[in-house]
């Protein structure tokens, strides 16, 4: 077995250990887990859409304390400030000078709970945190310390007193996963293992900071093939001319969807990407990027579907890889 064979073995045992971890507390959902975790090594952002309590922040908390590292949790609420997620900087009369006081956000996992109930002005305030893992506060720019990864739950639009998130904000979420309602066997081990305390409190962290930085880099030196790289890229062009969606994917997207196929490669143990690891990831992290046509939208079409037809169209590489 070679030394990189050996590495991505290695990398595939810490993968499983987190989701193991992860799934003392949230039954039922490996596969809700597994993408939030490929998200956090592919150096993403998850939204986590879905009606209230299905374990949406309970999800974000478990990835939290499962990695020994700084996190923050924000409540959104209308009256939240932008201050509160940037920091602020205040006089000290001591020393004559302003002091920047940090906010929430500089953390390792940022948890912004119910994100779509904060006014746009503050929802904003996460674009530069996300984008360019920086605050910039009175003209000075505060880097954040990485791994960094913002975590939002958001309950659907319909409900009374949210904002929808914009798309310029949207599309700097690497995946968006729902968590769904569990099966019955998994509901009923919930009611048994939550039915009398939480098991959120004894969860201890199975992997460190540095860790986690260290899968975060070996992910990057995942081998895409040229023809996957234009597969990506094929998909990308298809959402953008197909008569029913009026904004396709941006370039974004492409590189997120190659940045987020290397971590679930790198999960498997492997140190190469296969067309199936891009097919399996395309609704995650374009589908929430991609806006209907009103007709479209008329006769009831998903993006889902839209996904789902332009992944039969597009051609899959076969032959050489290399």
């Amino acid at each position: 077995m070679s030394v990189a064979a050996q590495d991505f073995t290695g990398f595939g045992s810490a993968f499983d250990r987190i989701v193991e971890n992860v799934e003392r507390v949230i039954q039922g959902k490996d596969e809700v887990i597994r993408l939030a975790l490929v998200t956090l090594l592919a150096e993403g952002h998850l939204l986590l859409e879905d009606v209230p309590g299905v374990g949406k922040t309970m999800l974000a908390k478990a990835l939290a304390r499962s990695i020994d590292c700084s996190w923050s949790r924000v409540q959104f609420t209308p009256d939240l400030l932008p201050t509160d997620i940037t920091g602020v900087s205040v006089f000290d009369r001591a020393t004559g000078r302003f002091e920047f006081k940090p906010g929430a956000v500089f953390a390792n996992i940022c948890l912004g709970d119910e994100v779509n109930r904060a006014s746009p002005k503050t929802q904003a305030a996460l674009l530069e945190c996300m984008e360019e893992r920086q605050v910039t506060v009175d003209k000075v720019t505060h880097r954040l310390e990485e791994p960094f990864m913002v975590i939002a739950t958001q309950n659907p639009v319909e409900h009374e007193g949210t904002y929808p998130l914009p798309e310029s904000q949207l599309d700097r979420f690497m995946m968006r996963v729902s968590m769904g309602y569990p099966s019955r066997a998994s509901e009923l081990e919930i009611l048994d293992r939550h039915g009398g305390h939480g098991m959120l409190d004894t969860l201890e962290p199975v992997a460190r900071g540095d860790d986690v930085r260290d899968l975060i880099a070996q992910a990057r030196q995942v081998h895409v093939a040229p023809s996957l790289k234009r597969y990506i890229v094929d998909i990308a062009e298809a959402s953008r001319s197909h008569p029913d969606i009026h904004l396709g994917a941006s370039p974004r997207a492409s590189l997120y969807l190659l940045r987020a196929s290397r971590a679930l490669a790198a999960s498997r143990a492997r140190d190469y990407v296969i067309p199936d690891d891009i097919k399996e990831l395309v609704i995650p992290v374009l589908a929430h990027r991609i806006l209907i046509a009103p007709d479209a939208q008329m006769r009831g079409v998903t993006s889902e579907d839209l996904l789902i037809e332009l992944l039969e169209r597009v051609s899959i590489p076969v032959g050489q890889t290399a």
